[in-house]
């Protein structure tokens, strides 16, 4: 029974336009290829089809100093038996290479102890309508783009005397996808995606500063309006004149309070990948084995979310056809689920989250975070600052390094404050946290309930492969935080 909805058939239709037709290929193509794999029994397989074309302007020195434009596509036959794994891909869409990479994974199924056999009826995937199946780069032309950043670059040098440089970028992808599962799935996503991104270098005395600010979503480039780039352009200035200002950071153990928004990339880097079920079932994860317990502060609670409209991590499927689901990993405190791909879920004993993601169709999926955020608490984010006597305030981070598996991390502040007897000092320079994110969960003692999603901008990066994601968080104040600092 095809119990697709129309928003699903119309991206079932583009995905047949871009990477079926123009083949002469259609769905029986793809169940054959399938079959073949399926000579012996396997525990599950797939055919991802995708087509991808991308787009990249970017300005500096008033300027614009590269312009790219591109166009991927290709298909991946996965075929799985057990925890074993065979994959084959390649750029060139044609039965007759459908079929040779059915013939290449076909090896792992000569046991035969796979537990499944290939469905035979076809069904539709329906899946989210979370934004719209459109080109995102079609919304302005060349010249527009070029004076958009132009706009940005002639902002920026208005804003303040003392911005010495200033550069732009605009970044937009429209990515179709086609998923054929052993089970008769069949499902497809037109994905639209953009990103605006303004830095500059103040100077002031001989001593230079930077700042930056972006975002971006699944929607068209022409959402970047004058007003959307007017907050990017100050939010960036203000960053680097008030760095300029900066001291160095003190170092030491204090307490510390996190800003909302994008300070939740360290919730998702030293904790998120933590409950991603590939860890989990291999037992390499903090988190392994400790479901029911509790494993952070009373009100801690954190959920991967991939249905919320328009986020840069927001899918209406994932990259194995399942929709994408709201999924709460930790709920006051306690830890009561992980995020999960079909193979993970299958040998946990668990059910699929919608958290199947790859970079292309030349990756194998894995359970990836999709929206990864703190829900908001009940205390005022200047009341949580107050509280301080001695300590730092991290308004935003900016890189960072994490061992997933430990969830050991160190981040730099890009902006941060030094507070004493609630009150901000002064703005510091080269402040660090440094810690361990299961154990940090343990010591956060006030949490705002001013639940902040990040603005769009964030790319998380596991075993090689990249994907967009977002994050987000209320103010929090974390007890007892080692700060490397530069005083």
């Amino acid at each position: 029974m095809n119990t697709a909805t129309e928003p699903a058939l119309l991206r079932l239709q583009e995905a047949r336009r871009l990477l079926l037709e123009p083949y002469g290929i259609d769905e029986s193509t793809l169940q054959r290829a399938l079959a073949s794999a399926f000579e012996h029994r396997l525990d599950d397989a797939d055919i991802y089809l995708q087509y991808t074309r991308s787009e990249g302007w970017s300005l500096e020195e008033g300027l614009v100093k590269s312009g790219s434009f591109g166009i991927e596509q290709g298909f991946g036959i996965r075929a799985i038996e057990g925890d074993k794994t065979a994959f084959a891909y390649s750029d060139d869409i044609s039965e007759a290479r459908l079929m040779q990479a059915a013939g290449t994974v076909r090896a792992i199924a000569r046991q035969g102890r796979g537990r499944v056999r290939l469905g035979e009826a076809l069904r539709h995937g329906g899946g989210h309508q979370l934004y719209e199946a459109f080109d995102p780069l079609q919304a302005l032309d060349s010249s527009a783009k070029v004076a958009l950043l132009a706009r940005a670059d002639a902002m920026a040098r208005a804003a303040d005397s003392r911005v010495a440089q200033v550069m732009a970028s605009l970044a937009g992808e429209y990515d179709v996808v086609l998923v054929m599962r052993a089970n008769g799935l069949l499902a497809a996503d037109v994905r639209p995606l953009v990103r605006l991104n303004v830095s500059v270098i103040a100077e002031q005395g001989g001593r230079r500063e930077t700042g930056s600010s972006g975002g971006g979503g699944r929607w068209a480039l022409d959402r970047f309006d004058e007003d959307t780039l007017r907050y990017h352009v100050n939010e960036a200035v203000r960053q680097a004149v008030l760095n300029l200002e900066s001291r160095p950071a003190p170092a030491g153990e204090m307490s510390v309070v996190l800003g909302s928004g994008w300070p939740g990339i360290l919730l998702h880097e030293a904790i998120g990948h933590g409950l991603e079920g590939d860890f989990n079932r291999k037992g390499s994860s903090a988190f392994a084995g400790r479901i029911g317990q509790q494993v952070a502060a009373r009100g801690v609670t954190v959920l991967d979310d991939g249905t919320l409209p328009g986020r840069r991590g927001s899918l209406n499927i994932d990259d194995e056809g399942h929709p994408t689901e709201r999924t709460v990993l930790i709920d006051d405190g306690v830890l009561v689920d992980y995020m999960q791909d079909s193979l993970n879920a299958r040998l946990m004993k668990r059910k699929p989250t919608g958290n199947a993601r790859r970079e292309s169709y030349a990756h194998v999926p894995m359970p990836r975070m999709t929206n990864t955020y703190m829900l908001a608490g009940d205390r005022d984010p200047q009341e949580i600052v107050a509280s301080l006597d001695r300590g730092l305030y991290a308004v935003n981070f900016g890189g960072g390094q994490v061992d997933i598996t430990s969830g050991k991390f160190v981040f730099s502040a890009s902006e941060a404050w030094w507070v004493e007897n609630g009150k901000l000092q002064y703005p510091v320079k080269g402040a660090t946290l440094i810690g361990n994110g299961p154990d940090v969960l343990t010591r956060v003692s006030m949490i705002g309930n001013d639940m902040q999603l990040d603005p769009g901008v964030g790319t998380c990066g596991k075993e090689g492969q990249s994907v967009p994601v977002g994050v987000g968080q209320p103010t929090l104040r974390i007890d007892r935080v080692t700060v490397g600092g530069t005083a």
